[in-house]
């Protein structure tokens, strides 16, 4: 972060700081009290379980210097908290980074939003970056109106580059993110069937979303999927330059000649119409769906001038960065364990079915799978195809966890006249106590659902010593 007074603080945000403390420096944000460091600027965010006014002075106790709060504050023997007074602590942190960014900061700013894959690009991104420059990224998904403000915080005057990663909740919300990155590129890597129970349709979608290249600057620049119609349709709204990255021949950042090795490891050429040039490309990061990923994440680094031979080394040593997407681990007994428990919606759950099936060549393969929320309508259609599919990609076992899954469950059943492959069960402690008892060296089970359904236990116990599979 780059060092402000309170002063400094209170004038960027439109509050009010009690004159003796106004030469204080603070060195730090935080939003958790438990996360508090000396020097930090504490935020009194008003959550839904949770009033961080409540946890005030435990902030100031850890070394806090100053609360960004909605009202002034006591501790419990009634001597004054040292506060910033805003209208909105929320808003007044989306103030703070705003101005921050704009006055303070030289780094390029790159922003990502899109239906899924938005952390895996985000942490491509950053690592193509990283080769060239001091480089900022979000932490796993700050992705919200506390994330994106946070993570442009953390950087400082020495930063080159700084990676930001735009979640949304409806019309209007990705707006609200650019107009306080002010991104140099924005990047929609693709519209899914995340949100259809909150927007309604894939159109609408697409109109949230692209609005991280509609609010862009003139001189800014818009990677677009050029393979998915939806995104490149967002070409016609935004007055910034156009780079499509695809597989298409029109596209700007192209691969061509993609295979998978056993591990589900891409491999491909990777093109740039700018300049013409080409080069070998051999992804760490499993899936054939992080392609797109990759030249999303080229084309951003090209646009900013990167040199093209830096792109093709970045990209090919680039490891996975955040925690349970597509996290690879061998348990104590020879179980292959692929944790992308995130998050899940159809469009990521088929990818990692398709990796599924490619790592499990010549090995018994398993897919724990939880409901994907958020779908609406479509709901049970797209569990339905779920189920469906994992029985054309020959997934030897399907483990459906959850009442919202025994649509998935009967689907593959009725698909594949399957005698027991299909099994659902009722929780994730039932799935792993299936999973410990019929599991066998060499299989490999990929866990995956939506966050909020928690499958991440049952990965993290098939890792667990003397607890994996059956000899």
């Amino acid at each position: 972060m780059i060092p402000l007074t309170v002063a400094e603080v209170a004038a960027l945000t439109s509050g009010e700081a009690d004159a003796a403390h106004a030469d204080a420096v603070l060195t730090d944000v935080a939003v958790d009290s438990r996360a508090v460091t000396p020097g930090a600027l504490f935020v009194a965010i008003v959550g839904e379980r949770v009033d961080g006014h409540d946890f005030a002075e435990a902030a100031v106790a850890g070394g806090a210097v100053a609360v960004l709060a909605a009202r002034p504050l006591r501790a419990g023997d009634g001597t004054p908290l040292p506060c910033i007074v805003v209208d909105d602590p929320v808003l007044a942190l989306g103030r703070l980074a705003g101005r921050v960014r704009r006055e303070r900061l030289t780094a390029k700013v790159v922003a990502i939003t899109g239906s899924s894959g938005k952390t895996s690009t985000k942490d491509l991104t950053a690592a193509v970056l990283s080769a060239a420059g001091r480089t900022v990224s979000a932490v796993g998904s700050f992705n919200t109106e506390v994330g994106v403000p946070l993570t442009i915080l953390s950087a400082d005057e020495g930063t080159e580059y700084l990676v930001v990663e735009m979640g949304m909740r409806g019309i209007g919300h990705i707006s609200y993110l650019v107009g306080i990155a002010d991104p140099d590129v924005g990047m929609l890597i693709n519209v899914g069937s995340a949100h259809l129970g909150m927007l309604g349709s894939r159109e609408a979608i697409a109109e949230a979303k692209g609005e991280i290249v509609r609010d862009l600057r003139r001189d800014a620049v818009a990677v677009l999927n050029g393979d998915d119609p939806l995104v490149r349709a967002r070409a016609t709204t935004t007055q910034a330059g156009i780079v499509f990255a695809g597989e298409g021949d029109d596209c700007d950042v192209r691969a061509t000649d993609v295979t998978l090795d056993d591990e589900a490891h891409a491999r491909f050429t990777l093109h740039w119409r700018g300049t013409g040039e080409s080069g070998a490309v051999s992804l760490r990061v499993p899936g054939e769906h992080q392609v797109g990923n990759a030249l999303c994440a080229a084309a951003a680094a090209l646009a900013l001038g990167v040199p093209f031979d830096v792109v093709v080394d970045a990209l090919s040593s680039a490891e996975s960065a955040s925690r349970w997407r597509m996290e690879i681990a061998q348990s104590p007994d020879g179980v292959t364990v692929v944790n992308d428990a995130y998050n899940a919606n159809p469009e990521s759950m088929r990818a990692a079915l398709k990796a599924l099936a490619v790592m499990g060549r010549g090995r018994r393969t398993w897919a724990v799978l939880g409901e994907m929320l958020e779908l609406g309508d479509s709901s049970m259609e797209e569990h339905d195809a779920i189920g469906r599919l994992a029985v054309r990609l020959n997934v030897s076992r399907l483990v459906c966890v959850g009442e919202g899954t025994r649509v998935m469950h009967l689907a593959a059943a009725n698909e594949g006249s399957w005698d027991n492959e299909s099994v659902h069960v009722p929780d994730a402690d039932a799935a792993i106590a299936l999973l410990r008892r019929e599991l066998a060296p060499r299989d490999v089970v990929l866990v995956k659902a939506s966050r909020s359904i928690g499958l991440e236990r049952v990965a993290e116990a098939l890792l667990e010593p003397s607890q994996g599979a059956a000899s």
